[in-house]
């Protein structure tokens, strides 16, 4: 029994098991053979005909219209009997039951070899006979020498006859002359020995058998030779084949040419030798660079005979001769026949045509308009131009290449490159590889660039593509870049570095030198109208950074209002966080439609300069925010439009502003989708086309399935350094570690909880019960994907605690260890935050908590006064804040917490670094605890996993080597633009 076949905790059976144990018995099976003849005529009385065995004495009277009978036999009790095994019941039940697996599959191979002559078979009984006469398959006589390896005799069906399968033969037509004229008879040999010719029957054109009477038996041979169809013919004729004295000459002249070959002259036999043959190849010209062409043999006195087989030595040298200087001078495989089309007939007519039209023995007829063609072998010259457009967002790309001083027209080679062609065909009959480096960099580039599919009139290339820009030029032996385009691309490349902005006058804060630095780049890019992501790590500042970006543009003349999208929990932490740093700034929070509200968007927004709301009523009254002109656009945890499917998403990009911002400490969560969905909105046209980016990055980077492409792998590794090139500009990350040295230690710990036995026995019982009804969903796991997600779910939540899944009340052996830490935590002074992604779960916390006496509050999705609860867990006596993860993953600053337990850990690393980083932020003087814990051989050991691999998948792209968390240099921007 394989793995695969034993059921979960089965041992592997033993070598001794498997290797003493008896053979299987099985009775034997043979293959018998009978030889056969249809009645007469006479004989059936107009009925039809029926096939019955020959006995010796019949054979003697009539030894004509024999065939040869095979069918399987089993061992009787007299001998080999037919019983009831037959090829149906061989096929349909037989196998690994009464018989052998071995013969049963030899039998259903051999019945396979003829099945398809049986329908032609000759006689009706086809159920329990297969006719060895008509099997054309080759491969029947070494099917037929296994059969003694495998234990299976060949035998007769009857007594009176005898079987002999011998070694081969040798068939061949001799061509003698008398005083009467010219005959043809058959010689042959079978295994060296001279046989009876007129008793030698053919098997198909692979096989001979040999009928011989010795004395009351019957002697059948078997044997394999290839047979022509002259000597088919000979074998099957009743006597010599006769040509007469008076037609002869007409004989020579006009059959022997063809069956010279095939024939051996008897010795003093003198004929002429037939007249050569010729190879004629016909080549028809037909309109839309269409080329018909087909090789024949066209033999004297024969007619003309397909290209394969060649029928003699001479034949065989002409195809020989011919294939090989194909191989060697034309591009495309040989066939004898074909209709080529486009590029393959270009290639045909200037390589194939010439060198038919250059062999001895080769004939070429041509029909129709001959065209020429001819193939350009210059390096391609590609001048790159952009020229304005309507859009101000994007540019027409100019692509001109030239070859061999010839312009190629756009559309055929832009389509020739998307649809991944090896040559391009000219209308003039010109064409050209397209296997050359500065080709395939373009293909490449267009790829980068757009869809083909997507371009409407010509390529385009957006204003926020500067390193793809860069790439064109360094592809284009001539650039000519448009005025507007030069500028700004102009003014990435002479940083040195990105200048200091003034600070707004009004600002009351005091920018650590990461925040400053951060505030220039943002400032940099709303100068050029440039948008972009601001992903610093949580806890950074990065509101600060964004409300100086805006007293900035209101001191520097922009009039219009800011628009601030942000989840409903955060809106008023902007209010807060304005009125603190930038209290000059009019912020008006939007947090009622204008249904409910009664007023327009227009007037409550009036003489505000900035105009705060919610994800949810952005999507509800998305016509009244996207009438509006908005001077720039804030998307504060941006996270909140990462799919581009919602509804938020799409009137998110709806909204007209010169510059979009998204600000958020995870720009990638789970997929680099994500990524792409971002910079969608904050830089459309970077990544134009999101199945492009699919097939460039994502695939290659997250879903490698070749060894180059795994993680660690060459060419993923050269993605991802391509992505990073390509988004530098327009991301700015910092992390904690990178930029505040002042934040205080934290100390991260797993604490792996054994689960006890009464709970482990629960958890295991339903762990077997779902695996399999999960594995059993996954091949459609887009069908299926709630009931998986329910299934996982429910492992999540067994493992915190039986009862949340009514699986009794057995205690939660991670609350226990909960209790023991927080006693020591709270004893000792400290303050503690509790997550958890189940509400359920956190109930049973704070029901024990209740139960020790310590005091705590609680923050989920159902509580109505989010500022009063956190205010009175930062003034109040309650040492521990129990909160939901979803309700309290972001928006919060909890720095009088030094302690953080994570009681289940969730599918991506971010969302629960966004709760450490509700503590561990700037405002923290004390060392920063986080204990994560972990049910021990539980379904959160693979969530961790998961966890790993998507960090990785992170910090390659965003935190590797500080990339992104640098200041932008002119090294930087200078390499994306190069001369």
């Amino acid at each position: 029994m394989d793995a695969a076949r034993r059921t979960p905790g089965e041992a592997a059976p033993s070598w001794r098991t498997l290797l003493s144990a008896p053979p299987a018995e099985f009775e034997p099976l043979a293959l018998g053979v009978e030889l056969r003849q249809r009645e007469t005529s006479g004989e059936a009385h107009w009925a039809p005909r029926r096939v019955q065995a020959v006995t010796p004495r019949r054979f003697a009277h009539d030894p004509f219209d024999l065939l040869v009978g095979l069918r399987p036999l089993m061992r009787g009790a007299a001998g080999w009997i037919k019983g009831d095994v037959t090829w149906e019941s061989l096929r349909r039940t037989g196998r690994g039951r009464r018989w052998s697996r071995a013969q049963v599959r030899w039998f259903t191979e051999l019945h396979a070899l003829a099945r398809d002559d049986r329908i032609l078979g000759g006689f009706a009984d086809t159920s329990e006979w297969l006719t060895l006469d008509t099997i054309e398959a080759t491969l029947l006589w070494p099917h037929l020498r296994t059969a003694a390896d495998l234990g299976i005799p060949i035998v007769p069906t009857r007594k009176d006859l005898d079987v002999t399968l011998a070694a081969g033969a040798a068939v061949e037509v001799v061509l003698s002359r008398d005083d009467a004229g010219l005959h043809l008879a058959p010689r042959v040999e079978i295994d060296g020995a001279s046989a009876d010719a007129p008793a030698v029957r053919p098997v198909a054109r692979s096989g001979v058998y040999a009928v011989a009477l010795d004395g009351a038996r019957l002697r059948v041979t078997l044997a394999p030779v290839p047979l022509s169809e002259t000597a088919r013919a000979i074998l099957l004729a009743p006597a010599p084949v006769r040509v007469p004295a008076d037609e002869v000459d007409d004989f020579v002249r006009e059959a022997y040419p063809a069956l010279a070959r095939h024939v051996t002259p008897a010795p003093g036999l003198d004929l002429p030798t037939p007249r050569h043959t010729t190879l004629v190849a016909t080549v028809a010209f037909q309109p839309g660079d269409t080329i018909d062409y087909a090789l024949r043999w066209e033999r004297a006195g024969a007619g003309s005979a397909p290209y394969e087989p060649p029928a003699d030595d001479a034949e065989a040298a002409t195809a020989q001769a011919l294939e090989r200087a194909w191989d060697d001078a034309v591009p495309l495989p040989f066939a004898p026949v074909a209709t080529l089309r486009g590029v393959d007939a270009a290639e045909f007519g200037a390589h194939a045509l010439p060198l038919l039209e250059s062999l001895d023995g080769v004939r070429v007829v041509v029909t129709g308009t001959r065209r020429r063609y001819r193939e350009l072998t210059d390096d391609p010259r590609i001048t790159v131009s952009t020229v304005e457009s309507t859009d101000p967002d994007w540019f027409d790309l100019g692509i001109i290449v030239e070859i061999g001083g010839r312009r190629v027209p756009f559309t055929p080679l832009f389509t020739a490159l998307a649809l991944r062609r090896k040559k391009i065909l000219l209308s003039d009959g010109r064409y050209f590889s397209l296997a050359h480096p500065a080709l395939d960099r373009l293909r490449e580039l267009i790829d980068e660039a757009a869809e083909f599919d997507e371009w409407e009139t010509g390529p385009r290339i957006s204003r926020y593509q500067a390193a793809l820009w860069s790439d064109f030029e360094d592809l284009a032996d001539v650039s000519e870049p448009a005025v507007s385009w030069r500028e700004a691309a102009s003014a990435l490349r002479n940083v040195e570095p990105v200048d200091h902005a003034p600070l707004p006058a009004r600002l009351h804060a005091e920018l650590r030198p990461y925040q400053r630095d951060g505030f220039d780049r943002l400032a940099f890019l709303w100068r050029h109208r440039l948008g972009g992501i601001l992903a610093d790590d949580m806890g950074l500042g990065k509101t600060l950074q964004v409300l100086a970006l805006l007293a900035h543009a209101r001191e520097t003349g922009e009039r219009r209002p800011f628009l601030v999208v942000a989840p409903t929990s955060v809106l008023s932490v902007w209010r807060e966080e304005a009125a603190r740093f930038t209290p000059d700034l009019r912020v008006r929070v939007v947090d009622a439609t204008r249904a409910t509200s009664g007023m327009p968007l227009a007037d409550a927004a009036a003489g505000a300069d900035i105009v705060v709301t919610s994800y949810t009523l952005l999507r509800l009254d998305e016509g009244e925010f996207t009438a509006a002109e908005w001077a720039l656009v804030v998307l504060d945890e941006a996270q909140f439009v990462k799919n581009r499917r919602t509804r938020a998403y799409r009137a998110a990009a709806a909204l007209r502003a010169d510059v979009t911002l998204a600000v958020t400490g995870t720009p990638l969560e789970n997929s680099l989708e994500e990524i792409w969905t971002l910079l969608s909105l904050t830089s459309p046209g970077l990544f134009a086309s999101a199945r492009r980016f699919r097939e460039e990055y994502v695939k290659p980077i997250e879903k490698g399935k070749v060894p180059e492409n795994v993680e660690g792998g060459p060419y993923r590794a050269r993605r991802i350094e391509r992505l990073r090139h390509r988004i530098r500009p327009f991301v700015l990350r910092r992390t904690k570690e990178l930029v505040a040295a002042e934040l205080p230690p934290r100390q991260e710990q797993e604490l792996r909880i054994e689960l006890s036995s009464a709970h482990r026995t629960v958890y295991d019982t339903v762990l077997q019960r779902e695996r399999q009804k999960v594995l059993g969903l996954l091949d459609d796991l887009d069908r299926n994907r709630f009931i998986v997600f329910r299934s996982l779910t429910l492992l999540r939540m067994l493992a915190l605690a039986p009862s949340l899944v009514d699986a009794g009340n057995i205690r939660s052996s991670k609350l226990d260890a909960l209790l023991e830490r927080l006693d020591e935590v709270v004893a000792e002074g400290h303050r503690a935050l509790v997550f958890s992604q189940f509400t359920s779960y956190l109930t049973l916390v704070a029901a024990a908590l209740d139960a020790h006496g310590i005091r705590h509050v609680s923050l989920d999705g159902s509580t109505r006064d989010r500022a009063g609860t956190v205010e009175e867990f930062r003034g109040g006596d309650a040492p521990v804040f129990l909160i939901s993860l979803k309700a309290g993953g972001f928006g919060l600053t909890l720095t009088e917490a030094d302690y953080v337990f994570l009681l289940d850990p969730w599918w991506n690393p971010a969302a629960e670094a966004q709760a450490i980083d509700r503590t561990h932020r700037i405002g923290q003087d004390r060392p920063v605890n986080v204990y994560r814990l972990i049910a021990d051989g539980t379904i959160e050991e693979k969530v961790l996993a998961l966890q790993e691999r998507k960090a990785r998948l992170f910090h390659a792209v965003l935190d590797e080597d500080e990339l992104l968390s640098r200041a932008l240099t002119a090294d930087d921007i200078r390499g994306l633009f190069e001369d």
